[in-house]
């Protein structure tokens, strides 16, 4: 689903898509049908690539969190959990290198940042590679020289580096925090992606406090909330994989 849902709302979906509806409208000038499936592309793609829609709904997702603080948590022992949130590869002539999307990195500073409010017990970064054959190294791997980096001691960061989707991290994770002792769980990830994984998280056990990132993406000058953009595209499509994977998760039994 994510796959489709990433092309659907990429650069390619839209052309893909006005391509298909002007050979219909050729083909059939004078069909109804075809120019209400044209007027509703173009609609659709309109309001989807405006900021301030997709950050409307987004904000549905996003209803009840704050910002973490010291006081969210009691006494206990603690372990944070960081979610990844996709990277990229770079290729050069010779070499490559693995870096963290924008998404992912504003995870990972929200991480340092709940590392230095709390001083937990343990970092756990989690996050393989969403596809086997992938090139590039797992996100956990990535995540982690990026928490080092902001002072975070390596010694006090585990890794989670086969799951491919937040179930598996749900699921793989339950029996870490088992084994360590641990008492209270803080839960890093996207502002729109957290209720989804606490709701994961629930299903196999385990009651975790949130600690939502901010979208780096928002729009700094105004008539970009307005304008038609890439960045309203991805947002889109991750605020409607969410809205879908919730009830998913839930059927399956994946989400409490």
């Amino acid at each position: 689903m994510s796959a489709i849902l990433h092309f659907l709302f990429s650069t390619s979906g839209p052309i893909v898509a006005l391509i298909i509806t002007a050979i219909w409208l050729w083909r059939r000038p004078s069909s109804t049908m075809a120019r209400r499936g044209a007027i509703a592309v173009a609609t659709g793609y309109a309001l989807a690539s405006v900021h301030v829609v997709p950050f409307g709904v987004s904000r549905l997702l996003t209803l009840g969190y704050h910002q973490f603080t010291a006081n969210d948590i009691g006494r206990g022992t603690t372990a944070v959990v960081l979610l990844g949130g996709g990277d990229e590869i770079v290729e050069g002539w010779t070499d490559r290198i693995t870096v963290t999307t924008p998404i992912e990195a504003a995870r990972v500073l929200e991480a340092s940042r709940v590392f230095r409010l709390i001083s937990p017990a343990w970092i756990i970064s989690s996050g393989g590679k969403p596809d086997p054959l992938d090139p590039g190294e797992a996100s956990s791997l990535t995540m982690r020289d990026e928490l080092v980096r902001l002072g975070v001691p390596q010694g006090r960061i585990l890794l989670e580096s086969t799951s491919r989707n937040t179930h598996d991290e749900a699921v793989l994770i339950a029996p870490m925090l088992e084994s360590l002792g641990i008492q209270q769980v803080v839960l890093v990830t996207s502002d729109t992606h957290m209720r989804r994984s606490l709701g994961a998280f629930r299903a196999v056990g385990v009651n975790a406090v949130p600690a939502i990132a901010p979208d780096p993406r928002l729009p700094i000058r105004w008539f970009w909330w307005v304008l038609p953009s890439h960045k309203a595209l991805e947002l889109s499509s991750e605020v409607l994989h969410e809205l879908l994977g919730i009830p998913y998760y839930w059927l399956r039994g994946r989400w409490r």
